[in-house]
């Protein structure tokens, strides 16, 4: 999973299914989160993309998106949010939130 900053974020989000976790590294759902969507990238392999959004790193990103808590995910669809959850999440919701918009 790639972490990206706010000069990469729109050319990564553009096309296709992108499931975004907004994190911090101080954070230590976000830390299992990590782990469980390393499972995730696993299974759901070149049908969606996940990326990484520092919070501390990439201000602007998180007040553009109304980040107030971490983790937070947001699924974009071909560059428009489609969906948006806040707080740590099992693999099978995660990869059935996917699955929803594939």
């Amino acid at each position: 999973m790639k972490i990206v900053n706010e000069n990469e974020f729109q050319n990564e989000i553009k096309e296709g299914v992108v499931f975004v976790d907004f994190f911090a590294t101080w954070c230590n759902p976000c830390r299992m989160m990590s782990a469980v969507l390393e499972d995730v990238d696993k299974e759901i392999s070149g049908k969606a993309k996940i990326i990484k959004v520092d919070v501390d790193q990439s201000e602007n990103l998180a007040k553009t998106f109304g980040i107030m808590s971490i983790p937070t995910i947001i699924i974009f669809k071909n560059g428009q949010m489609v969906e948006k959850s806040v707080g740590f999440m099992q693999k099978d919701q995660c990869v059935e939130l996917i699955k929803k918009y594939l």
